[in-house]
C-alpha cells in the first residue's frame, strides 16, 4: 500500500530531525570527552611526572591530570580555604581548607603530585610552618616547619625532586638570604647556602642544566635589585651572574624554550616597568627585548605550548587598579 504524500512528507522530516538530534547528542558526548580526558591516554602519573619538570610560580600549582593549576588571587585578608578547579566545563568544587590561613606563600607541584605550602604571614605574624596537599585525598597534613619564618620568598622544585626555598621577608620587613632544601622523602628541612644578597619578592626559575637563577627582588635597605644570582645544587652554592638593565621586584621570570629567561614588567622604585629583558644562562648576560604594550606590576607569563608567553593581568603603577 502507497503511504499518501503527505504522510510520507511528514515521515521525512522527522526522520531528518531524528539523525540531527543524535549527532548532535554524539557530538556533544564527544567534546565532554575529549575535555575530561588526559592527553594521548597518558596515565595521571605519568602527567603529574611531566608537569613537575616545569617551573612553577608561587600562585598557581597544576596538580594531576583532572585538576588544572589553581590560581589564588592577590588579596589583603588571609585564607585558609582552596578551591581546585576540574578539567569540565564550568565545574568548580571546594577541596580541604589549610590548617592555617596565610598570604605571601609559595605552593609548589612535588614529584609525587603531592603540593607542598611553605611560608607567608597571617594576622599573628610571619608563618614558618607548611603544609602537604594530597589531590587524592583533597585534605592537607602538617610537615616540618621552616627554621625561619619567611614571606615573599621563592620555592623552586629541584631536579632531584627536592624543594629550594630561598629569600623572603622574615619578622616584618627585614629581607634575608637565608636558604632551606625540603626532602619530601623524609619530610625534613636542612640548610642550604645563603644568597649572596639578601632579597624578598624576586623570581626564581630553574634552567635547564638544574641550576636555579634567582633575579631582582627588594632588599630592606637598599630598596630595588638588579642583581642575580645562580644556585649550584651539586655543591649546594650561590654565586654572581650577569645584572639586569633595571632594578626590579614584583616582575615575572619564565623559562623559554630554547633555554633563556624572559624577565617581564615589576616596580623599579615607584614606577611600573613595561621593559623586558633576556637571559642567556650560556654567557650569564642579559640583553633587551621588545617593549611590552604596557607597564605592569604583579602580573602573571605562561609559556604556552607554541613557545609564546601569554601575559595576563596586573597593575600599571603601584596603587592603581
Amino acid at each position: 500500500m502507497t503511504m499518501p504524500a503527505d504522510r510520507q512528507r511528514r515521515a521525512t522530516t522527522w526522520i531528518v530531525i531524528g539523525v540531527v538530534v543524535i549527532l548532535a547528542v554524539v557530538a556533544t558526548l564527544l567534546t565532554i570527552s575529549l575535555l575530561g580526558r588526559s592527553p594521548a591516554g597518558a596515565s595521571p602519573t605519568q602527567i603529574s611526572s611531566a608537569r613537575a619538570s616545569a617551573t612553577f610560580e608561587p600562585t598557581a600549582t597544576p596538580l594531576t591530570s583532572s585538576s588544572p593549576p589553581a590560581t589564588n588571587a592577590a588579596s589583603s585578608t588571609p585564607a585558609a580555604s582552596s578551591t581546585p578547579v576540574e578539567i569540565r566545563p564550568a565545574a568548580w568544587s571546594m577541596t580541604g581548607a589549610m590548617t592555617e590561613a596565610r598570604i605571601g606563600h609559595t605552593a609548589t607541584l612535588l614529584l609525587d603530585g603531592r603540593v607542598l605550602v611553605v611560608g607567608g604571614e597571617n594576622p599573628t605574624g610571619g608563618v614558618a610552618s607548611a603544609e602537604l596537599y594530597d589531590p587524592g585525598s583533597g585534605s592537607w597534613t602538617v610537615t616540618e616547619r621552616t627554621d625561619l619564618s619567611r614571606a615573599g620568598h621563592t620555592a623552586t622544585l629541584l631536579s632531584d625532586g627536592t624543594v629550594l626555598v630561598a629569600g623572603g621577608y622574615s619578622s616584618g620587613s627585614t629581607s634575608v638570604a637565608s636558604a632551606e632544601l625540603y626532602d619530601p622523602g623524609t619530610g625534613s628541612w636542612t640548610t642550604a647556602g645563603p644568597m649572596v644578597a639578601t632579597r624578598g619578592v624576586h623570581t626564581a626559575t630553574r634552567l635547564q642544566d638544574g641550576t636555579v637563577l634567582v633575579v631582582g627582588g627588594r632588599r630592606s635597605s637598599v630598596g630595588s635589585l638588579s642583581s642575580a644570582e645562580l644556585y649550584d645544587p651539586g655543591t649546594g652554592s650561590w654565586r654572581t651572574t650577569g645584572s639586569m638593565a633595571e632594578a626590579r621586584w614584583e616582575h615575572t621570570a619564565t623559562l623559554l624554550l630554547d633555554g633563556t629567561v624572559l624577565v617581564l614588567g615589576g616596580l623599579n622604585r615607584s614606577d611600573g616597568l613595561a621593559s623586558p629583558e633576556l637571559y642567556d644562562p650560556i654567557k650569564g648576560t642579559w640583553t633587551a627585548a621588545a617593549r611590552m604594550i604596557e607597564a605592569r606590576i604583579g602580573h602573571t607569563a605562561t609559556l604556552l605550548l607554541d613557545g609564546r608567553v601569554l601575559v595576563v593581568g596586573g597593575v600599571t603603577a603601584p596603587g592603581s587598579d
